[in-house]
């Protein structure tokens, strides 16, 4: 059984969604929402189903947070640990980066483009006794736990990856490929 008709509008503004892209979102007119909306209009139940259904997926996206879609094991490397360590770490564990940690403060990333950048341009017979607090890249972003899944998609285009915290202390990692998630 489907909610009343009368709520579409107010799931419609909570979401922050216009009548023209819910109805491009489920393949009816703008003209036929306006109609829905203010009762001059009775659809199809399959219609009404399909609107519905747009706005309860919108609305799981929406209050998507951070800590929801991040994974909590997160891979670590010490400003200590060698070049020679963050290769072997991320080829065990198949990942293209991994967070520097100088005790429990995130302080630099180690990526697989900064690995094969650095082998270019230096003697790889060093890769056992360079120490990563040497090479690694800046501290990826640190956002809050509660960080709404939203506003974190532009943030990991441009970056290899997000740091989670929680109470002040880093409590999972984000991805690209996290994100995926959100489309599941």
């Amino acid at each position: 059984m489907l909610p009343r008709l009368e709520s579409i509008k107010q799931a419609r503004l909570k979401i922050g969604l216009t009548q023209q892209k819910l109805a491009s979102l489920t393949g009816v007119s703008t003209s036929m929402i306006n109609q829905i909306e203010s009762g001059r209009c009775q659809p199809s139940y399959a219609t009404a189903r399909k609107i519905f259904e747009v706005l309860w997926s919108l609305e799981s996206q929406s209050s998507m947070k951070a800590g929801d879609i991040c994974s909590k094991d997160i891979a670590k490397l010490k400003t200590s640990d060698t070049l020679h360590d963050a290769i072997k770490k991320m080829h065990d564990l198949s990942i293209s980066q991994v967070p520097v940690f100088d005790g429990n403060e995130a302080v630099g990333l180690v990526t697989e483009d900064g690995i094969v950048k650095y082998l270019l341009d230096n003697d790889e017979t060093q890769r056992k006794k360079i120490r990563l607090a040497e090479i690694m890249e800046p501290r990826p972003p640190i956002v809050d736990y509660d960080t709404p899944v939203k506003t974190l998609v532009s943030l990991i285009r441009y970056s290899k990856c997000v740091l989670v915290s929680k109470q002040s202390r880093i409590v999972g990692i984000i991805t690209a490929s996290d994100t995926l998630k959100i489309v599941e």
